[in-house]
């Protein structure tokens, strides 16, 4: 499903203040798996997911996802890449706070401009599945924490993205949340996405479901 070939990141080439983000990567990540990126900050992580979502590009090597070359995709290419294949989880949610659940939940569509009923038809699929129907109208400050950590999943999964990416997900929770989080992340395991998550959270180093965890430090996978 996704794989990085030979990969290196540098930024500020030739620069005084040059930084070798990853050195020579070499990931598969097979089509349902659930991978979990260790390592701390700074260790490459973030990269490895940016260049999963075509966010960036490598200086070196090639990333292909489900068959496709997407490591030299001009920038319009890539954005629609994203908008078909991949549903982000963000540290902070990312929610409009003076939006209601479902104004923030169906913002991924409207670049489409589907039909008012296809909008609905998504729309109640991941409600029900997160369990968020009952709060749609409900604008997202008035929501509790583990309310809006619903609808920023719900948002991520209403264009039913093959791959689930989430950089460092709990780092701005308590451990109340970041608990509620992982039982969320069981059920979109049984949906058979493919998920891969960046955090140094210990919380998830020893998750039952979770197929691979893989160590970055340094920028170098450690084996």
């Amino acid at each position: 499903m996704i794989e990085l070939k030979n990969i290196t990141k540098i930024y500020e080439v030739n620069k005084n203040n040059q930084v070798v983000a990853l050195q020579d990567i070499n990931l598969k990540i097979k089509e349902g798996e659930l991978v979990v990126l260790k390592g701390a900050s700074g260790s490459g992580k973030s990269t490895i997911l940016s260049l999963i979502a075509s966010l960036s590009k490598p200086s070196s090597g090639e990333v292909i996802v489900d068959a496709k070359r997407i490591s030299k995709l001009p920038d319009n290419f890539a954005s629609v890449y994203r908008r078909d294949n991949i549903g982000f989880v963000f540290q902070k949610y990312n929610l409009i706070p003076s939006l209601s659940v479902k104004e923030n939940i169906i913002l991924p569509l409207i670049p489409l401009n589907p039909p008012a009923k296809e909008i609905q038809q998504k729309l109640e699929i991941v409600t029900k599945m997160f369990n968020i129907s009952h709060k749609e109208d409900a604008l997202v400050r008035n929501l509790s924490g583990g309310e809006q950590q619903r609808v920023a999943i719900a948002r991520a999964n209403i264009n039913n993205p093959k791959i689930i990416i989430a950089d460092e997900p709990t780092a701005n929770l308590d451990e109340k949340l970041s608990l509620h989080f992982i039982e969320i992340l069981k059920e979109l395991k049984t949906l058979k996405k493919t998920i891969v998550i960046a955090t140094h959270d210990p919380l998830f180093f020893e998750l039952n479901f979770v197929d691979r965890y893989v160590d970055i430090s340094n920028g170098q996978i450690i084996l």
